[in-house]
């Protein structure tokens, strides 16, 4: 799935039942996250960690979704692991975990290639994660080896970006940036729209090269 793509609505079976996309997306943004097969270490961390921060995606209207490879009474006893691994999680595992054991429905969100989809090798590249907006489109998405484990923080970085930027479509957010720090103002924007767009101020930067495009303001 490329940025700006729809996510089809498809139909899969998963541990808190059978959904149809887009009705369970609802008008919520979604955290869809992929994963090459269950009792695997990195992803069982992962999926520990998500339930855990469970509020903080609900505090932004987020929901998240889980996808594995395995088959559903597989899901069951992993998820069991995962409680069992990861103690801080608050009362039942919050959110669903997609069963795909044919890995079609890997193939259609463009995880893997058909002629692929039996390669055990090519399998292990199922881990994907793809942030969708409630207009089912793709907004954001990264894939991870199965060496290196999602950083939950950024996950919830980029989505605080994206909700803003949508709110305030003037301004883009720059490195490092966190939620109450300095954002960039777009190019696009002239000095008078944005003293009207944030009339507390903003911040002029002089380039050497001496084109003007760099104005931040912490005023948003």
């Amino acid at each position: 799935m490329r940025l700006g793509q729809t996510v089809p609505n498809f139909q899969a079976d998963t541990t808190k039942g059978p959904i149809k996309f887009h009705e369970w997306q609802g008008n919520s943004w979604v955290v869809l996250f992929s994963h090459p097969a269950d009792f695997t270490p990195v992803c069982t961390t992962e999926l520990g960690r998500i339930a855990v921060h469970q509020p903080e995606f609900a505090k932004r209207n987020t929901k998240c979704l889980a996808h594995s490879v395995d088959a559903l009474n597989s899901h069951v006893d992993w998820v069991n692991d995962i409680k069992s691994y990861c103690l801080d999680i608050p009362g039942d595992f919050p959110y669903p975990i997609i069963a795909d054991p044919t890995r079609d429905l890997a193939v259609s969100l463009g995880m893997l290639d058909e002629e692929q989809k039996k390669d055990p090798e090519v399998g292990k590249t199922i881990r994907a994660l793809f942030i969708i907006s409630p207009d089912h489109k793709v907004r954001l998405s990264m894939f991870y080896p199965m060496s290196t484990g999602r950083n939950v923080d950024e996950i919830l970085r980029t989505i605080d970006s994206l909700q803003l930027t949508d709110r305030l479509k003037v301004v883009a957010t720059p490195a490092n940036w966190t939620p109450g720090t300095k954002v960039m103002i777009l190019p696009s924007v002239t000095d008078e729209e944005a003293h009207k767009l944030f009339p507390k101020g903003f911040d002029k930067v002089s380039m050497p090269s001496g084109v003007n495009y760099v104005r931040t303001t912490e005023n948003y």
